[in-house]
């Protein structure tokens, strides 16, 4: 099921969540407590992809990792990205996006509701993860050389 911002919207309320828009300076999106502070001025795709990383912060992360210097704070900062990944895409997106006809990145990113970067970056993971190509359902997605996605028969 693909998500959009309202669709989080709703369900940041279910973890009594507060998302606040905000004209930030430093970062595009912040959690600190229980408030999701996002940049006010970013297209509805960009904040979809921010608050779903930060309400992937709020369900792996632990403690302040602003020091990007620090590799375990790197390490969630990762975590959470991923969360991210898998909560607005995951193998399942993938193979919705080919059902629905997407034939290229900015088509299947337009279907997702996400950016082409938070997109690509995902797939990225997703080939770092699977290697050049893995199996779901009926479905075998290639992430090599260039994403296919196939059904088998």
């Amino acid at each position: 099921m693909k998500l959009n911002y309202n669709d989080l919207l709703i369900e940041v309320e279910h973890h009594d969540i507060i998302v606040k828009e905000k004209p930030l300076k430093a970062y595009d999106g912040r959690i600190k407590g229980n408030k999701i502070f996002i940049r006010s001025n970013l297209k509805e795709t960009q904040k979809v992809c921010v608050l779903a990383e930060e309400l992937g912060h709020h369900h792996t992360t632990v403690g302040n990792i602003l020091d990007q210097s620090d590799t375990g704070n790197q390490k969630q900062e990762l975590r959470a990205r991923i969360w991210a990944y898998n909560k607005l895409i995951g193998l399942n997106g993938i193979i919705n996006a080919y059902r629905h006809g997407c034939c290229s990145l900015y088509d299947a990113a337009n279907y997702l509701d996400v950016t082409e970067e938070f997109l690509s970056e995902a797939l990225e993971y997703y080939k770092n993860k699977y290697g050049i190509c893995t199996t779901i359902d009926n479905y075998v997605i290639y992430f090599e050389p260039s994403l296919g996605v196939f059904e088998l028969l």
